[in-house]
């Protein structure tokens, strides 16, 4: 973990005496803590992490997991692993550990106001840079061991999302789908799901932020299934897009313009494109379309230990893609009380293009009802 705790500190751009990570209760975990320290399982509430300078990282464990993180340290003679009984351990580890009037480096995006009061009841003389863009970029390019498991995530996603066709039963409610998608993903491997399951059938799935519910599937209804899988805490993001039963021209115009969409994404990705680049090679293939206007967000995202790792592709990023990003590229079109499709896969972004993290059929299906 060396290399990337040197990595964050050469982002931060500015002299920090250590950058100190800070867990809360779930859900605020800040996934930072599981970029530096590598522990595959555990929520480590309460935890925090001090890193150095010079790649060192001090653990603080709770007693709960205190066997997860010395088996984690073990092989790496740059880590230290404490444990806390009480609450107040946390302060005292921290002030022992830190210069009376350092300059701290903190993860701001994700720290809680109240951990964040604690540290600076741990440090008085503290003065506090905020680390969250120094962060954003280290994880943004991934290393060998980040790559193979994103590798893994997304063939789970893959291989279940092949499978839904034969899942899909007249009168199975989007509920149910969502469940068995997620089950499949857990049978595949998968440590769970990466992020809510998005199932809408019909008019539902014309709403790309949908929670599954009760409506049954009937023939003639299209539907958009979104999901991903975590393998080792690393996610993946697949959607795929179906109709159930009879022939819906305009849902299937609709799908092949979304495919063209999605190849034109394609063709733009490589490094040091900036992200609206990618964003706009979709869009102008939709804004040729009959639905201009119904591609209502941006094209993709980056994906690693979060689903959206903090970087997204929009008409305003300006930012340029890197060589080992993970990125996610997802157009799609939204039709009203109708329907909508959209198609997502994860790629690995190379100097000269990318590779291919997700690699499910793409084309239109009609499952019989």
């Amino acid at each position: 973990m060396k290399e990337r705790v040197r990595r964050v500190f050469e982002n931060l751009g500015e002299e920090a005496s250590a950058l100190v990570l800070v867990n809360s209760a779930e859900p605020h975990l800040d996934q930072s803590f599981f970029y530096l320290f590598d522990v595959p399982s555990g929520l480590f509430e309460g935890s925090a992490a001090v890193a150095l300078p010079d790649g060192r990282l001090h653990v603080l464990s709770s007693l709960l997991e205190e066997e997860s993180a010395r088996q984690a340290a073990k092989n790496d003679p740059d880590v230290v692993v404490d444990t806390m009984n009480l609450p107040d351990d946390r302060r005292t580890w921290l002030a022992g550990l830190l210069p009376e009037k350092g300059r701290i480096a903190l993860n701001y995006r994700e720290l809680t106001h109240e951990d964040f009061h604690a540290v600076e009841m741990a440090l008085p003389g503290g003065r506090w840079i905020d680390a969250s863009t120094a962060i954003r970029r280290t994880r943004g390019v991934k290393d060998a061991r980040e790559i193979e498991r994103l590798k893994r995530a997304g063939a789970i996603g893959t291989q279940v999302a092949e499978a839904i066709p034969s899942m899909l039963k007249p009168g199975m409610t989007e509920s149910e789908l969502a469940a068995e998608i997620e089950y499949r993903m857990m049978r595949s491997g998968s440590s769970g799901r990466s992020f809510s399951t998005i199932v809408g059938f019909g008019k539902n799935s014309a709403e790309p932020h949908y929670s599954p519910q009760q409506v049954r599937l009937e023939g003639g209804m299209s539907m958009v299934c979104d999901f991903g899988a975590f393998y080792l805490r690393y996610a993946s993001d697949i959607t795929r897009s179906f109709h159930f039963g009879r022939t819906d021209p305009e849902l299937q115009r609709v799908h092949e313009c979304v495919e063209e969409a999605q190849r034109a994404a394609f063709d733009a990705v490589r490094a040091g494109v900036p992200g609206k680049e990618v964003h706009l090679a979709a869009q102008k293939v939709v804004d040729a379309s009959p639905w201009k206007g119904r591609f209502m967000h941006g094209v993709g995202h980056s994906i690693g230990l979060a689903v959206h790792d903090g970087y997204g592709m929009s008409p305003r990023t300006e930012e340029p893609l890197e060589a080992g990003m993970t990125i996610t590229i997802e157009p799609g079109i939204y039709l009203p009380g109708r329907g909508g499709v959209r198609i997502e896969d994860d790629v690995l972004v190379t100097a000269n293009g990318f590779e291919y993290l997700t690699t499910a059929r793409r084309g239109y299906l009609e499952v019989p009802a």
